[in-house]
């Protein structure tokens, strides 16, 4: 049962109370203004929508009950998430049901007698798409590229022809609200502090970097991506910004079918194969995709100037890279209806990564003004990890809304972040080794409850428990050897090992109330204490100690005249993640060295948000404006090393207070049934306080603000013969930081694809940044000890070719399926190619420069 149906519910039973005497429902454009009156007596009425064509359940359809003879609506309902729909203390008598939702053909069931306590269930229920025929062209209705539910935004990925091939990094660029990077970090609203989530579950795949994993999901298989922005009390307090959502495809129907897909280009091809069988009331679907990535070039310059101990060192560095990947993921799952109203679910999933970093270093270190010596580096970097999610789910439903699930999740990853390292000298003969060995496991077991219940028919309330038990091992080490021979132990550098244990144990209730004149309010309280406990090998137990929040949501909605208008707020936790926690030392580049904080508390965040959105005959419009503050917040300081000349190191402190204002406006116009258009603009201003070392090595508060700009644009067509076409583009500006600002970007993709036999096949070709051949990233930080300049050049035009056939055949099932319950881990904060992204659990990885 969807969390959130009860807050749309509530908003399109206002429409419902009104459309079928003020505007006989959308469709038919009626202007009459006869009110609704609901009869009393003792008479029910039940029934179910389905799609005629997918046999799905249709959600949120109108359904409008007029007493015959005579032409007056005198009740108004719509149907849930499964199609369902009822009508209480109906007078008897005689009735027709009129039905309507947009895509569909209205229908009508004529001449219904009821007789006194007769209960009578309409069954299941065809609705035809809409389809007309003007001239020869025919017009099909069909779901918008972006919806707007009442706590989330909505991307259809799968009407997306250009991401064909490409993976999520691909669809996340274009669904508004968000912003990726092109490293890949993720961001909402200005926030890498969200949570990613796969079907509703998290993965260790998260762990090691948000970046990495989303190139593991092939963008041809999700289905949606889900934005929630107000998270309610049924979720994990984690996540500042929010949660991020991923649906996949799924098959429910009869049968079995084979779907190959794959892609060529000249950075990175794909494969993949996916197949479903269904027989019955069980179900199996076993799927597997490989992608390669090459040719991704990077270069690199850095100018950065130093003060200890009143001695001033400048470094200048230039670097050129050359990245490589393979990744893959593979599962089985498994769903069976044990009867008619209860059902398991069971699944395997094993993911891969095996990425390779070379990277050339040339740097020269000057001391006024005077050279006092040149480096060469050259660096080979590994990041492989393999991972694996385990699941079983249950699901008891015991009336309409009305059920109790337990789900359990267990997921390890095993994660190798190493580096070696050759040092030349100035004639450019080898001179010396370097390695960093940095070996982790993660592993988590979740297990949580759920019930929720109706209470008459404008309330709902919900209830549950949940357990998650971290254990997390890491161990690094440095070795040197010299131009032969065997590694040794480098005394010189740091090596340790952290063991780190975190319990969260966590409770909530939430409760939804939907008043006569259709205000809906949902509010929640969630309770959640962790436990943890943490030490290293060197330095014995880190005194982190447990803490326990108490996270506070409240929503409310309410339409009128066309127009919803929605407030909300939540308290939020983020704890730190993998990247803030390992105390590995990464230097592959030694001038500039990040390294973890194993003592970091977590931080917390108070969000407020109002929202309106409209429907301007074929225009949709929403635009949000939102605020938050964070307290204790984790933020990057850097500062010079003590013991290297002009290198920096870079680390996380609890030492922040942030506060960010904004606004969201998106707008879609479908200028027909063919064509869409669309544009998007994120308006932030931040104001971040801290502290950071003087000259004379005392710490002294700091601040920088600033505002940050985001938009973009779409548009998309479909034409006769199969032939589709769409074009997408984006820029971000600069990014504030404590200590500086980051430098913005810019991209943009345009493809076509046809169609082939009935969309058994298809062809399509892609282009994205092929105007120019690089794009530069320039970042400015600064503090009284130091200054930095640098520049990253990234070589990312692309090209590629894809295709995907169908083998098999699927038949209709008679009722749609019960959709499974699932683990919602949302409470790690974790770093994605060293910034501040979600997800995951706390262990090592490589920050790569």
């Amino acid at each position: 049962m969807n969390k959130n149906y009860p807050i749309l519910a509530a908003i399109i039973l206002f429409f419902s109370a009104i459309d079928p005497v003020i505007a006989q429902f959308p469709v038919l454009g009626n202007t009459s203004t006869t009110t609704v009156q609901s009869p009393k007596g003792n008479v029910k009425i039940s029934g179910t929508l389905i799609d005629s064509s997918s046999l799905k359940g249709v959600e949120y359809a109108s359904i409008a009950l007029y007493k015959l003879p005579g032409d007056k609506a005198v009740d108004g309902t719509v149907s849930d998430e499964k199609g369902k729909f009822n009508f209480n203390k109906i007078e008897a008598g005689e009735y027709k049901v009129l039905i309507s939702f947009i895509g569909y053909q209205t229908k009508t069931i004529d001449k219904l007698n009821f007789s006194k306590g007769q209960e009578f269930d309409l069954g299941a229920i065809k609705l035809s798409p809409e389809v007309k025929n003007l001239d020869e062209v025919t017009i099909t209705g069909s779901t918008a590229l972006i919806e707007e539910k009442v706590d989330r935004l909505v991307y259809n990925a799968e009407k997306d022809i250009t991401a064909k091939g490409g993976d999520a990094t691909d669809v996340l660029r274009k669904v508004p609200l968000l912003t990726v990077d092109l490293d890949g970090n993720v961001s909402l609203r200005g926030s890498q502090n969200v949570k990613v989530l796969i079907n509703n579950k998290p993965s260790t795949i998260m762990a090691s970097s948000v970046a990495d994993a989303m190139k593991q999901i092939p963008a041809d298989q999700i289905k949606t991506v889900e934005v929630i922005t107000s998270p309610s009390a049924k979720y994990d307090a984690e996540g500042s910004a929010g949660i991020i959502n991923i649906i996949t495809k799924k098959n429910s129907l009869q049968g079995v079918n084979l779907n190959v897909d794959g892609g060529v280009g000249n950075r990175g091809s794909i494969l993949s194969l996916n197949g479903n069988y269904r027989k019955g009331k069980a179900g199996f679907t076993l799927g597997g995709f490989g992608r390669a990535n090459y040719n991704t070039v990077t270069k690199s310059s850095l100018e950065q100037s130093s003060t200890t101990q009143g001695l001033t060192t400048l470094v200048r560095q230039t670097g050129d890279g050359y990245s490589q990947g393979l990744f893959g993921q593979y599962n089985l799952g498994f769903d069976y209806d044990l009867a008619k109203n209860q059902s398991i679910t069971a699944g395997a999933r094993y993911g891969v990564r095996n990425m390779s970093f070379q990277q050339d270093f040339l740097t020269q270190l000057l001391s006024n003004g005077m050279e006092t010596g040149s480096s060469r580096r050259d660096v080979d970097s590994k990041n492989l990890s393999g991972t694996l999610d385990l699941n079983l789910d249950y699901v008891h439903t015991y009336k309409p809304q009305q059920e109790w699930s337990i789900s359990t999740l267990y997921s390890r990853n095993d994660l190798t972040n190493n580096f070696d390292a050759d040092l030349l000298d100035g004639s450019g003969s080898l001179a010396s080794r370097q390695r960093n060995d940095n070996d982790n496991l993660n592993q988590e077991f979740t297990v949580q409850t759920d019930y929720q219940t109706p209470i008459k028919r404008n309330q709902m309330l919900e209830f549950g428990g949940k357990g998650i038990f971290r254990q997390v091992n890491s161990d690094y080490r440095f070795l040197i050897a010299g131009p032969t021979g065997e590694f040794s132990t480098d005394f010189d550098q740091p090596s340790g090992a952290l063991t780190y244990h975190q319990n969260i144990a966590a409770g909530y209730t939430s409760y939804t109330y939907t008043t006569k004149k259709r205000y809906t309010f949902k509010g929640g309280l969630r309770y959640e204490h962790t436990m943890i406990d943490a030490s290293t090998r060197e330095n014995g137990v880190v005194g982190i100690g447990d803490y326990g929040v108490l996270v506070p949501s409240f929503n409310a909605s309410k339409t009128f005249k066309g127009t919803t208008v929605k407030l909300a707020y939540n308290r939020r936790i983020q704890r730190p993640g993998l990247q803030q926690l390992n105390p590995n030392f990464n230097s592959v580049n030694p001038q500039n060295i990040t390294v973890g904080n194993p003592s970091l508390r977590p931080e917390l965040t108070n969000n407020y948000e109002v929202s309106l959105s409209k429907t301007i005959k074929k225009t949709f419009v929403t635009a949000a404006f939102f605020a938050r503050t964070t307290n204790n917040a984790i933020l990057q300081i850097t500062k010079p090393s003590d013991t290297l000349a002009g290198a920096v190191i870079t680390t996380y402190e609890n030492i922040g207070h942030q506060q960010t204002y904004g606004s969201n406006i998106f707008s879609n116009v479908a200028l027909s049934s063919k064509i869409n258009v669309g544009i998007f603009l994120n308006v932030l201003y931040s104001n971040l306080e801290g502290q950071i070392t003087n000259l004379d090595g005392i710490l002294e508060n700091s601040s920088n603000a600033g505002f940050n700009l985001s938009g973009g644009m779409f548009g998309q067509a479909q034409f006769k013969k199969g032939w589709g076409v769409q074009a997408f583009g984006f820029m971000q500006g600069a990014q504030v930081q404590l200590q500086g600002r980051q430098g913005g970007f810019g991209f943009y993709t345009i493809g076509v694809k046809k169609d082939f036999k009935d969309k058994k096949a298809s062809l399509g070709l892609a282009a994205e940044n092929f105007l120019s051949d690089r794009f530069n990233i320039h970042t400015e930080l600064n503090s009284p000890q130091f200054n930095q300049v640098s520049d990253v050049y990234l070589y990312n035009r692309g090209f590629r070719l894809t295709f995907s056939y169908k083998i098999g055949k699927m038949s209709a099932m008679e009722m749609p399926r019960k959709k499974g319950k699932s683990v919602n881990n949302d409470d790690i904060k974790t770093d994605g190619n060293g910034q501040n992204t979600s997800g995951g659990v706390p262990g090592g990885g490589q920050n790569r420069q």
